[in-house]
């Protein structure tokens, strides 16, 4: 059975995929990340705590350092952790307004996703794949893949 005709031909050209297992794409990406991290992390009004929570568990130190000079090499999780991060920001600023988009993440949710809890509680509980999911629940809601 000839599969090719099984599907029709999408009308999109195929996304570039970044290998972040490339130290190169990790070099060229992680200064962008973490400033829009820390940029992410003033909107949101995060406590440091909760900011390094949501970096996969960054000590004070290594956190403040990072803050002042963002000049360094990310590890594949963290880059992945900011991204999705990032995609929610830009989820939520296309579905709300400035003031809710950025407060969205601190207030209590009724879906049966957060069962009342904030968004921010259940990614903080629930890390990388809790961003993945609430990434998708907001892609899904604008419309996106």
């Amino acid at each position: 059975m000839n599969l090719a005709y099984a599907y029709p031909k999408s009308r999109f050209e195929p996304a570039v995929l970044v290998d972040l297992n490339a130290k190169a794409e990790r070099e060229r990406l992680s200064q962008a990340a973490l400033k829009g991290f820390f940029k992410l992390a003033a909107a949101w009004r995060l406590r440091d705590d909760d900011a390094r929570e949501l970096l996969g568990g960054l000590s004070s130190s290594a956190y403040y350092e990072w803050k002042k000079n963002p000049d360094r090499v990310l590890e594949v999780d963290r880059i992945t952790r900011i991204s999705y991060l990032l995609g929610i920001y830009k989820a939520l600023h296309i579905l709300y307004g400035d003031q809710l988009a950025d407060e969205w993440v601190s207030l209590p949710n009724k879906n049966a996703i957060f069962g009342g809890r904030t968004p921010l509680s259940q990614m903080l509980a629930g890390g990388l794949l809790a961003m993945q999911t609430v990434r998708k629940l907001l892609d899904a809601r604008r419309g996106g893949l």
